[in-house]
């Protein structure tokens, strides 16, 4: 007997009286194989590109930075291979991956709601974090639910997204009160995460928020008023909170911070333009943190410094390809989404090579899709897959600017 499956027809009724028999098509097969096509040709194939390439090159950074790390972490009682923390990414990267295209298949309308969904989930997650969550290093910034967690890198993506969804209802209406509404968010998330404490991510979120509330059409007094703010939190901060004092302490006067950041710094300087070489360089062994906080300095050692100023370039390329994609955006949701997405991902990855530059104090953040991490890498992917979906375009639609100055008048 035949063991494929007996073909279904289909009858039509011709008009001289006869019938003609048609064989049914997949309808299924071909919808999905019509997605993909349409996906193809709507996602922005040069962002794509960029980002592939980052986690190209943090493949092999990992690769090269994990000896250093095994080494340190290695006990009596148990030793890590060197390439321990390499297999544990090539794991954590492909679920990233995974939830990146996934992320990118999405309508916009659903990419909004998800990114909603995840901020107000991982909000709750940080309010339970001081009370349920494992502490490292003194800090409590993880919880275990079956597996580590930790839940302001995934409220980062969300973040970006559910503020530019506040800041747009001024299109349907100018009264709406959007800024106090988006400062009492930025304030309850401040508050959570220095509980923690994480001042940098505090840091970072704060930024963020200040970057889209920016391009929502501030006027200049209230840009103002907001900077002035934001000093006089930092100055807050440094007097009342002792893990920002720590950590400026150390940046401008030395410390035990201050002597990791100079470690970090000779070592990327130790390979010179071309670096020593894979698995060649002897400084980072001393390194702590190679693999995640400064896997830039591992870089400079073995790859050299013109590695480092490649890899700058590509985060400016980014930033920059997602500008000209957003130039003729008429929908300004769309466009301080799209921005949020990549101020967050430029900003976390610009702290962290000021870091190894000397040029910031210490804020234990890893390097995007670059450095090793669990949360951090499928958090930072999925934020990718957000951003790939919110700037799928129709390439055969025309679009108008959106005119933010008319906002600012209102």
């Amino acid at each position: 007997m035949n063991g494929h499956q007996p073909t279904r027809q289909i009858a039509t009724q011709l008009p001289g009286g006869g019938v003609r028999i048609a064989p049914r098509t997949n309808r299924y097969r071909r919808t999905r194989r019509s997605e993909l096509v349409i996906w193809w040709r709507e996602i922005d194939r040069v962002l794509l590109a960029l980002v592939l390439m980052l986690v190209t090159v943090g493949t092999v950074a990992v690769a090269a930075s994990s000896p250093a790390s095994a080494h340190r972490l290695s006990t009596q009682t148990k030793s890590l291979g060197d390439l321990y923390f390499f297999w544990l990414h090539l794991r954590f990267l492909s679920v990233g991956l995974l939830a990146m295209f996934v992320a990118s298949l999405l309508p916009k309308e659903t990419t909004r709601r998800l990114a909603i969904l995840l901020a107000a989930t991982m909000l709750v997650a940080l309010v339970l974090v001081p009370f349920l969550g494992n502490e490292v290093k003194g800090a409590k910034r993880w919880l275990w639910i079956g597996f580590s967690l930790q839940p302001s890198e995934f409220l980062k993506p969300g973040f970006a997204v559910a503020v530019a969804w506040i800041l747009s209802w001024r299109v349907r209406d100018p009264n709406i009160p959007v800024i106090p509404i988006t400062v009492g968010l930025m304030l309850l998330i401040a508050v959570l995460l220095m509980a923690q404490p994480d001042f940098g991510s505090t840091v970072l979120f704060g930024g963020v928020w200040f970057a889209l509330v920016l391009l929502s059409g501030l006027d200049l007094a209230k840009i103002g008023w907001s900077v002035g703010g934001a000093v006089a939190a930092v100055v807050l901060a440094y007097f009342f909170y002792p893990n920002a004092t720590h950590r400026i302490d150390a940046f401008l006067s030395g410390g035990s911070e201050f002597d990791q950041v100079d470690l970090a710094m000779r070592t990327l300087v130790s390979g010179g333009w071309s670096g020593s070489g894979l698995w060649l360089g002897s400084r980072k062994m001393a390194l702590p943190e190679a693999h995640t906080d400064y896997i830039f300095s591992v870089i400079g050692e073995e790859f050299g410094l013109i590695a480092c100023a490649l890899i700058v370039v590509l985060y400016c390329a980014i930033v920059i390809r997602v500008m000209m994609r957003l130039a003729d955006e008429e929908d300004l949701f769309t466009v301080l989404a799209a921005a949020g997405l990549t101020a967050q991902l430029a900003g976390q990855a610009f702290i962290n090579i000021l870091v190894n530059l000397q040029l910031f104090p210490s804020k234990g953040m890893t390097l995007p899709l670059i450095s090793y991490g669990g949360s951090s890498t499928i958090a930072l992917l999925l934020g990718v897959g957000f951003l790939l979906a919110i700037t799928r375009r129709n390439p055969y639609l025309s679009r108008e600017m959106t005119d933010l100055r008319e906002l600012a008048r209102t």
